[in-house]
């Protein structure tokens, strides 16, 4: 049996669009004599629909998308991920569903059993879980067929909760000869291991071959790496779809012996894991990865959401607005990207300098907006009712502000959407101005943290270019919001190698205060972090959409109450 998995770029809600591109596929699997082509979950819809679901017209013509791909199925048999009715009149009104059709009529449906309700997912919201895990069957060939998070049983990467059903045990008990999983499992920069490692668990306990299927492109915050493949019956890599674009492979499976093997197309990725071992991923390789999802990210968001064809970026002559800019320049050419300095009262020469030579190394356009005439004027205008009270924070960000206020003009007058240019460091502590340079529609760097974006920053320079297209003195300088004289980050922050460690088991493992502390940190440092972390909730609850690049992101997986008890040592927070 020939299998092809395909990895296909849906935009959500686009019904007419997604099919287009699903017949594209068949007709394609069609002209190569595949026997089986597998697509991802929710194909059709696009993933994540999210409210779509709950109005009657979409799921209508959801299911008129789903007869019409059925009748359109010729000698090459179809499994494609959708949404079907739940007619049983108990519970949800849909399932999240697999559909198999060959010869224009339908073979048969599964639907998800597993439904996800952590992070970004909400699957219990729309959906009715499937009750049963049964195999679909193609010429007496029983396919043991799983969507997306019935096959991550208990593997994820924080466990949230453990499921007491695995659904490809059952498929194996129900006579299933191979394992088929659809799916639409967004990008995190430890996906890549995790999701390997999982599939490579189940297709060696159950020596079973394994065929996956997983989408590709980004929808808002969600980045789909795709990384499709096939593994044989040891867990062992046959195929590897190259990530972050649509793809396919085709693959040869001996029914009788149950070997499975590539047909041509293996890819560079995979000859890599053959030599180097699949899990051997070094942090040039984890970077790369990340950079290419920001990219993706980035692009599909301005095509999908038809909201710009360019953007904009303030140039400060820091870090994060270098590598927001570099990033841009590389997901959508030099000619869609601009940048604005704005000097003000407190920048340096040398961060004017530096934005200028990265606009030259990018081969951007700069423009030069000085803050200066506007600042004092503001100054003056609020004299009267400041009065005598001290130099503070009102002054240091009434200067974003008003950046922030000439970039917005800038996007409105032009059309360009103006990229915002915080960190997860500074987004977790509060470190940033609302209505300044938290102004923007997309946050590319919002799930970095600042080391990280350092990190990223010298990969770009040594490894990606080859050169420091990114000034070195950015570089090397210490972090200033240069909003008051001498100003460094670390007169505000503690120093970002020990902060972004605290950040990261408060955020990500979800550890508590104890917890941190007993790993090692300052008890009175970890205090200060976490209630800063508490206290600017309602600082990420306005901001824009950020990339999600971890397990967990400030964005829609991360819900916390912004009127909240903030408490400090040894209080329920714990």
């Amino acid at each position: 049996m020939k299998i092809r998995t395909e990895q296909l770029n849906p935009l959500v809600g686009d019904l007419s669009g997604n099919r287009r591109l699903i017949l594209e596929s068949l007709d394609r699997a069609e002209s190569g004599e595949v026997d089986l082509l597998v697509l991802p979950e929710m194909v059709t819809a696009g993933y994540p629909p999210m409210d779509l679901l709950e109005r009657r017209a979409f799921v209508e013509e959801l299911q008129s998308v789903n007869r019409d791909i059925v009748s359109r199925s010729g000698k090459t048999a179809l499994l494609f991920g959708t949404v079907t009715r739940n007619r049983t009149g108990v519970g949800r009104s849909i399932f999240n569903s697999a559909i198999l059709a060959r010869g224009g009529k339908e073979l048969g449906r599964t639907h998800k059993t597993l439904l996800p309700t952590y992070d970004v997912f909400d699957d219990l919201r729309y959906f009715e879980p499937g009750t049963e895990s049964r195999c679909l069957v193609l010429d007496d060939v029983r396919l043991g067929v799983t969507i997306c998070e019935d096959l991550w049983y208990n593997h994820n990467e924080i466990q949230y909760h453990y499921y007491d059903s695995d659904p490809a045990s059952l498929l194996k008990a129900d006579g299933a000869r191979i394992l088929i999983n659809i799916s639409a499992s967004p990008f995190t920069r430890s996906k890549h291991e995790n999701r390997l490692s999982m599939l490579r668990h189940h297709a060696s306990t159950l020596s079973l071959p394994l065929v996956y299927s997983n989408q590709v492109g980004a929808n808002t915050e969600l980045i789909f790496d795709g990384d499709s493949l096939a593994l044989d019956d040891k867990g062992d890599p046959v195929a590897l779809v190259p990530p972050f674009e649509p793809g396919y492979a085709d693959l040869v499976w001996e029914v009788e012996s149950g070997s499975i093997r590539t047909d041509g197309n293996e890819g560079a990725e995979l000859k890599t894991a053959r030599t180097k071992g699949p899990l051997e991923r070094g942090d040039d390789i984890r970077l790369s990865r990340v950079f290419r999802a920001i990219c993706l990210g980035l692009r599909d968001y301005l095509a999908k959401s038809g909201a710009a064809d360019r953007v904009i970026v303030g140039l400060s002559g820091g870090i994060d607005s270098a590598i927001i800019a570099a990033l841009a320049v590389e997901s959508l050419g030099a000619d869609r990207v601009s940048g604005v300095t704005m000097p003000g009262e407190f920048s340096s020469r040398g961060s004017v300098k530096d934005s200028e030579t990265l606009a030259e190394n990018l081969g951007i356009m700069l423009e030069h907006l000085p803050i200066n005439e506007l600042y004092t004027s503001a100054l003056g205008c609020l004299k009267p009712l400041f009065g005598d009270l001290p130099f503070g924070v009102a002054e240091e960000n009434l200067q974003s502000r008003i950046r922030g206020m000439l970039l917005m003009a800038l996007s409105n007058k032009r059309g360009p959407l103006l990229l915002t240019t915080g960190n997860k460091s500074e987004m977790a502590t509060g470190y940033a101005t609302l209505y300044g340079d938290m102004n923007g529609g997309l946050n590319l760097i919002g799930d970095l943290y600042k080391s990280e974006v350092y990190a990223l920053a010298w990969w770009l320079n040594e490894v990606h270019y080859g050169r420091p297209v990114i000034p070195v003195s950015t570089l090397e300088k210490p972090p200033s919001a240069e909003l008051r004289p001498d100003q460094k980050d670390s007169d505000a922050l503690p120093d970002y190698s020990v902060l972004d460690r605290i950040l990261y088991r408060s955020i990500e493992l979800q550890q508590g205060r104890n917890e941190i502390v007993e790993a090692g940190f300052d008890r009175e440092l970890v205090e200060w972090t976490l209630r800063r972390v508490e206290m600017n909730e309602f600082k990420r609850f306005q901001a824009p959409p950020v990339l999600k690049l971890t397990s967990k992101a400030f964005g829609t997986g991360r819900r916390h109450p912004l009127v909240r008890f903030v408490g400090g040592e040894g209080d329920h927070t714990e």
